[in-house]
């Protein structure tokens, strides 16, 4: 009876020190660790649970290495991705090493603006710091195979609205996020669009709504800007639009555009060709394309720019000769936006 009964303690003895061991861990795994403020961290590439729990001791957010072993012990089916992570004050090692493996790292914001071409978009990526840039060496056309487009560019393609991204993520991960939103805008306002409209595809719709986003930045005129060039279109009529002659002239234009520069042929005068350009001018967000395929009434068929970002729409070309004679004088400084002139 009496070795039963020291049996009994022994195992009583054991069950308590095995529950206080496991409080223990417990409350280590599960105390915040030392930090004051939100702070990154690196996972880097072949970082271990391990590895990880002596990077953290050394840097004196938890009191020792064994607990990172301890949690692993724990939950063998922690795998950190590599990243970098935003650690918030009050978290314990649990859930950092939880956040590890889910690979919850930290997004950034890149804004690729209404109204500006591809190339402008690869230097506003380059200037974040932390994109991988691959395309800058590549031509337009490369870039458009990366991309997986038909045409021969990427301009136009892609939709202009923020984007988020990890840290190493590369310029075509973020152009590719960018593509297929705009595909999947301008199939949904392909299919709702209003019926009698000069466009055979939905890539014409796109060029005008690129010259519609070049023309103005007040909203309210984009509808009116769309009816005015789809009206030249339909009764023959030059587009006659600035934005795509500087677009044709590429490095050359430096400000300014002169008489000669409207003479020039290039595939993007408007002055010079009927129709529509070849592609798309600059890169659009929704209302643009909205408008492309959504004009507004009016029987205007010029308009000029008043200097204050707005225009003046004239229903014949005296009207519009008093109204450029008025805001103009045929100056097209570095901020003008096109009138047509017949």
């Amino acid at each position: 009876m009496k070795l039963v009964k020291r049996l009994a303690l022994v195992a009583l003895i054991a069950l308590s020190l095995a529950a206080l061991g496991a409080g223990w861990a417990y409350n280590a795994l599960t105390k915040p660790m030392n930090l004051t403020e939100a702070t990154q961290f690196d996972v880097e590439r072949g970082a271990s649970i391990i590895k990880l729990g002596n990077q953290l001791s050394e840097m004196g957010w938890i009191e020792h290495p064994i607990l990172a072993r301890l949690a692993y012990q724990l939950n063998p089916q922690l795998v950190p991705k590599v990243g970098k992570y935003e650690i918030q004050p009050g978290t314990n090692l649990m859930e950092a090493l939880t956040l590890f493996d889910a690979g919850e790292t930290i997004f950034y914001p890149v804004t690729l603006l209404e109204g500006h071409t591809f190339r402008e978009y690869l230097k506003t990526m380059q200037a974040k710091g932390n994109i991988e840039m691959t395309l800058l060496e590549l031509t337009d056309k490369q870039i458009a195979e990366k991309l997986g487009l038909e045409q021969d560019s990427p301009e136009g393609m892609l939709f202009a609205n923020t984007f988020r991204y990890h840290d190493g993520d590369t310029d075509l991960d973020i152009l590719r996020q960018s593509n297929q939103l705009l595909q999947a805008t301008l199939d949904e306002l392909w299919a709702n669009k209003v019926k009698g409209l000069p466009y055979k595809t939905p890539y014409e719709a796109l060029i005008m709504a690129s010259i519609i986003e070049k023309e103005t930045g007040v909203a309210a005129e984009r509808p009116l800007i769309a009816r005015v060039f789809i009206s030249r279109l339909e009764k023959g009529m030059r587009l006659q639009t600035d934005p795509t002659v500087i677009y044709g002239m590429g490095d050359r234009y430096q400000g300014n555009i002169t008489r000669a520069d409207l003479r020039r042929p290039t595939p993007y005068n408007t002055y010079q060709i009927n129709g529509l350009p070849p592609t798309p001018i600059a890169n659009v967000g929704k209302e643009a394309i909205h408008a492309a395929l959504n004009p507004g009434e009016t029987k205007a068929l010029y308009f000029v720019a008043k200097g204050d970002g707005s225009h003046v729409f004239s229903n014949t070309l005296v009207e519009h000769n008093a109204a450029v004679a008025k805001f103009q004088r045929f100056q097209r400084r570095k901020d003008y936006t096109s009138t047509p002139t017949n």
